[in-house]
């Protein structure tokens, strides 16, 4: 649980960011990381519309460099984007002032107010500054598509095991998650649907959740 759904005292270390946002009704918010990639991102929006959801794509800035077109699509799709630093860099790694002029070049290629760090990982002085201009989007539920030490239906089981109403789950668009992702994805998708949970995008301007 520790990785799956953060605790409250590493929720703690991040004022001012989004966790969850809780609700009375059966709702989630879709999310994914580190595209867009042309092996991978296609086949994400095509699943998607095949069920009629709508998802938020924290991308990568060298990657909408590279790939504007596939970029295109998302927004074309109805998705919504965020900013996830333009290569890829952990706060911890960097002072804020190098830190900030990666996420500043990232937004010259991804409109967007909201932000989701790499890793999860941040300074506080990072914290402090760019949630004073993004909506910072953490998660309630990270599925570790990622990992080679994990299966599909181990990646499936996380989100049935630790979704609730608000969570914000994490999937990789991306070629290190290929082989969990693609498999559990779509048995996530129509899991979530039989619950009857409503799938939403994020207020840019919203109050953080917990």
């Amino acid at each position: 649980m520790f990785i799956e759904q953060p605790p409250w005292f590493c929720r703690a270390l991040f004022p001012g960011v989004v966790w969850r946002i809780p609700a009375p009704e059966k709702c989630v918010y879709l999310t994914f990381d580190d595209g867009p990639i042309p092996r991978i991102t296609p086949w994400v929006l095509d699943l998607l519309d095949q069920y009629g959801v709508k998802a938020t794509f924290f991308c990568v800035g060298d990657n909408v460099r590279r790939y504007p077109e596939i970029y295109q699509q998302v927004l074309d799709r109805g998705h919504q984007v965020g900013n996830h630093t333009f290569n890829h860099i952990q706060g911890i790694k960097y002072w804020t002032k190098n830190y900030l002029a990666n996420v500043k070049k990232a937004a010259g290629y991804i409109q967007s107010n909201l932000f989701r760090p790499p890793y999860g990982h941040m300074r506080l002085p990072q914290i402090l500054t760019l949630r004073s201009q993004y909506r910072i989007i953490m998660w309630d539920v990270v599925t570790r598509d990622y990992s080679p030490h994990m299966t599909p239906n181990g990646v499936f089981n996380v989100v049935k095991n630790y979704t609730r109403n608000g969570s914000v789950i994490v999937f990789h668009d991306s070629l290190k998650a290929e082989k969990n992702m693609k498999e559990a994805l779509p048995r996530s998708i129509e899991w979530l649907l039989e619950q009857e949970y409503e799938f939403k995008l994020f207020n840019p301007e919203g109050i953080a959740g917990k």
